[in-house]
């Protein structure tokens, strides 16, 4: 499936408009997430959370790690066939692990037993809907990703901390789930390690309690970042949160690519250190295009602004220095007493 998205996105945008009006009786089923099945990772089974990339040296160890992870996949329902996806379609599950289970959940099996839910995603088309439809669809799949949150503290986390984690449609998700959950519930908050909203819009006033981090040790907190091309201003992101993942700061200092610890590619087969270097500007991360293949820009008929993003490759270009962080940040948070 995944040669599709090129021939898609290269084409007029109406094509993935699905081909009628919202109506939640139309759409799959509730999830049941008692059921393994439900999810794309649980620590208990072999799955594409486990996964490091080849010829790297780097293990999974979920198995001995201190936290949880809650992870939320970006987008990977591209035709139209309907405004939700179907939990229990295995074709798209199996492009949903490749392409954002394995290689972006990953990044985080160093700190963290990994839990990632199948749920209605939205269609892609959904984001650029003006219409009510796309807003229904999207939050139908936010009441799966609400139910799966909460079938997770109720039987999977045990009191642990907890990182918060997503990607595009899932950093939508799990922006929400921050305010509704940790923002508004100081218990709950106690077990937050950090919060990585990547890929999506985050304005820091949506929070009452909670902070952005300010510091790549910091806890309690929460990180963002969208990757654009060196010199590209973004209006609609003025005021959003942009971190730099080089620094973990949200200053607009220039980090050398010196910092860059090392990229991952689409290919999950190397390492790139020093591809890229970053600098925060306006509620967008910035970056000279990286010489090395597999870093693809977000190519989308109708949206010129987004031959700038770097949308694809967000975790893949600082893929080992948000593994550090993670681990870091875990650290960080078991050595200290508990926050009131």
């Amino acid at each position: 499936m995944l040669w599709l998205l090129p021939l898609l996105l290269g084409s007029c945008i109406k094509l993935i408009k699905p081909h009628h009006e919202f109506a939640a009786d139309k759409e799959p089923p509730v999830p049941d997430y008692a059921l393994p099945a439900n999810w794309a990772a649980l620590p208990t089974t072999r799955d594409s959370a486990d996964a490091v990339p080849l010829h790297t040296g780097l293990r999974d160890q979920q198995a001995t790690a201190p936290a949880d992870v809650f992870f939320l996949h970006l987008t990977t329902r591209i035709l139209p066939k309907g405004w939700n996806a179907d939990p229990a379609d295995a074709d798209l599950n199996q492009f949903t692990e490749k392409f954002s289970i394995m290689r972006q959940a990953s990044v985080f099996n160093a700190a963290g037993r990994i839990y990632a839910p199948h749920y209605r995603q939205a269609t892609l088309y959904a984001f650029f809907d003006s219409t009510a439809n796309g807003s229904k669809a999207l939050e139908l799949a936010y009441q799966d990703v609400k139910a799966s949150f909460r079938y997770y503290l109720e039987h999977y986390n045990q009191g642990r901390p907890i990182i918060l984690a997503g990607h595009s449609q899932g950093a939508y998700h799990a922006r929400r789930l921050l305010q509704e959950f940790f923002d508004n519930d100081p218990k709950l908050r106690r077990q937050l390690v950090a919060a990585y909203l990547v890929g999506f819009e985050v304005r820091p006033e949506r929070y009452k309690v909670l902070r952005p981090c300010e510091d790549s040790l910091q806890t309690g907190c929460y990180v963002s970042w969208n990757t654009a091309e060196w010199g590209y201003d973004y209006p609609p992101y003025h005021g959003a949160l942009a971190t730099n993942p080089l620094t973990w700061k949200t200053d607009t200092i220039t980090a050398p690519a010196a910092l860059n610890s090392g990229s991952v590619p689409a290919s999950f087969d190397r390492i790139d250190t020093t591809l890229t270097d970053a600098k925060v500007h306006n509620g967008v991360l910035w970056v000279h295009p990286p010489k090395a293949s597999g870093y693809p820009r977000f190519l989308l008929p109708g949206r010129p602004e987004l031959r700038h993003s770097f949308h694809l490759a967000d975790y893949g270009l600082f893929y080992l220095n948000v593994r550090r962080n993670a681990v870091a940040r875990v650290q960080s948070f078991t050595k200290q007493p508990l926050r009131p």
